[in-house]
């Protein structure tokens, strides 16, 4: 028997407000999706501005960051051409994504979700990303 530690709703929404409020300093409107260790989908903002098509790409970085539990950017070179995961984001349906916005949360040393964010570029959505986790584990 397996004794899990995962986010709950109380954490997605800690974890949205400190995305939130990273987003609206740097004003660039983003989706924010929040996944369990499973990957599966505990909250989702879409701020107002945040690209309509982002909202996919946001919950599928939060879904990667949490079953491969690593961040998502970590893919990005791997799945480039002659590298050792090429082609890779084509698995899973093409729900694995390879581009930055999707981390894990970690707690203890263990991946108890992810986080991932989308409409900025890759960078920006790191940025908020992390900034949604600092929010969360400065309010434990």
């Amino acid at each position: 028997m397996l004794t899990i530690t995962r986010l709950d709703i109380a954490d997605a929404r800690i974890l949205i407000a400190g995305a939130r409020a990273k987003s609206e300093e740097i004003g660039v409107p983003m989706c924010i999706a929040i996944t369990d260790e499973g990957g599966n989908l505990i909250a989702f903002e879409r701020m107002d501005g945040g690209k309509v098509t982002s909202a996919t790409i946001a919950i599928d970085k939060s879904f990667t960051a949490s079953a491969a539990k690593k961040p998502t950017h970590e893919y990005g070179d791997a799945s480039q051409p002659g590298a050792p995961a090429y082609g890779i984001n084509a698995a899973l349906g093409g729900r694995l994504m390879v581009v930055g916005g999707g981390l894990p949360v970690i707690v203890d040393g263990e991946v108890v979700g992810a986080i991932g964010v989308s409409s900025g570029t890759p960078m920006q959505d790191r940025e908020v990303a992390q900034a949604g986790i600092d929010h969360f584990l400065a309010s434990r």
